[in-house]
């Protein structure tokens, strides 16, 4: 079926259609591919399957295109995981991004502002010198900073010894930074519709239709549609699509609250994060503080903030910048994040239905890994192989006890 698709598409090299970016196509009744997930992950994979020269694609959406975790995302991009599996793939995901605004020709405001994961014990300081030393190994720019150092890139942080978590030293990332999520979302979604693809929103999807373990289309809340491959990219939505194929998917659905102050004079050039008090923190261009954490303790589909949640956040920050003690804030929400066993995603085939993909399991970082998770499952539907990139996160990983352990390289954003 891959090698149908593949070898079709590989012999035509120009797109078939140009669209208007806001005109919405009429449905047909059948596709190629169909992607479930009008997200940053759907939309990339879109983008590189048309750039590929597949165009007979349909994206589809339950709600606003980029609506749903795309959305509530604090879209800090970074390549310093823990993992030798990861490493290399986040590494690769933050290169594309660095050119992404010259492919999708339009100015993604990614700003490179350097990261900083703060060690308040021995014990932190020894985990956080273990990723520098993976890092370096896998060529991901990485190391060790010490207060001083600290006190240059960040001096409006409290760097008095005699306190409950003092700031002892500091593992610092050049490269990472934070980027306009929206312009994201939107710079895929009109590559994608120009080059050819289908993007509708507002139709949900009610089941597969699956006939003799292969996938053979989706069933609407408007008509039914026949694929001859099915994506799976609806992030915390991803175990109740997988359901309709009667897969159980090893992810827990939790909420992830972040929170953002008032605009005020740039005093933070980086982004800040610290495992021991589940926080991480970055000032925006407008001057707005954005505060996020670890994810709810409970599974649990309300994207609504939870006031204990806020107070977690705020305290935690104000150990560190207490001068904001007296600054308000503006709004808060929360995302959904899928969250896997190890901390690892789930992206490949299913081997119990044929035509049938994921790409799902991101929990927390989800927007970091789009570019090269889109480009991965593109180069899997054109050749009908696996990349070497993502075959350590196949679902089978799960039954063979070849289990990875990435929860270390996010902590902050671990479920407490």
């Amino acid at each position: 079926m891959y090698e149908q698709i593949g070898e079709r598409y590989m012999k035509r090299s120009t797109p078939r259609y140009q669209y208007s970016f806001f005109s919405e196509p009429e449905v047909k009744d059948s596709y190629d591919v169909v992607i479930i997930g009008g997200g940053v992950h759907g939309l990339s994979l879109a983008h590189y399957l048309a750039k590929s020269g597949i165009t007979d694609v349909l994206v589809l959406d339950k709600g606003y295109i980029g609506g749903g975790g795309s959305a509530r995302t604090t879209a800090i991009l970074r390549s310093n995981y823990y993992t030798a599996e990861a490493i290399p793939f986040f590494r690769e995901s933050l290169k594309l991004y660095e050119n992404l605004s010259a492919d999708l020709d339009l100015n993604l405001l990614f700003d490179q502002i350097g990261r900083l994961d703060i060690g308040h014990s021995e014990s932190a300081i020894y985990g956080l010198q273990t990723r520098a030393d993976f890092n370096r190994l896998l060529n991901v720019e990485s190391y060790m900073v010490g207060p001083k150092q600290i006190s240059e890139l960040v001096p409006s942080m409290d760097l008095r010894e005699n306190k409950l978590y003092p700031v002892m030293a500091a593992l610092y990332h050049p490269p990472a930074g934070v980027i306009r999520h929206d312009a994201v979302v939107w710079g895929y979604a009109r590559s994608a519709k120009n080059m050819g693809v289908h993007i509708v929103p507002f139709t949900k999807v009610i089941d597969l239709i699956i006939n003799q373990n292969s996938i053979k289309g989706v069933k609407t809340s408007d008509k039914e549609i026949a694929a001859k491959l099915v994506v799976n990219a609806t992030a915390g939505w991803a175990s109740t699509i997988a359901e309709m194929a009667k897969i159980r998917l090893p992810i827990s659905t939790h909420p992830l609250q972040v929170a953002v102050t008032e605009p005020l004079k740039p005093f933070l050039d980086t982004t800040v994060s610290s495992a021991n008090l589940h926080v991480y923190a970055y000032q925006t261009d407008r001057g707005e503080v954005v505060i996020g954490g670890g994810v709810d303790a409970y599974p649990s589909y309300n994207m609504r903030s939870g006031l204990d949640s806020i107070h977690h956040l705020v305290s935690n920050t104000l150990k560190m910048f207490p001068a904001l003690r007296d600054v308000r804030l503006l709004r808060q929400w929360s995302g959904l994040c899928d969250m896997t066993p190890d901390y690892a995603p789930i992206i490949g085939p299913v081997n119990d239905v044929d035509g049938f993909i994921l790409t799902c399991g991101w929990g927390s970082w989800g927007f970091k890994a789009a570019p090269m998770a889109g480009k991965c499952v593109a180069e899997l539907i054109l050749t009908g192989k696996t990349p070497e990139l993502i075959r350590p996160f196949k679902l089978s990983r799960f039954n063979n006890g070849k289990m990875l352990n990435e929860r270390a390289s996010a902590p902050a954003a671990a479920v407490h």
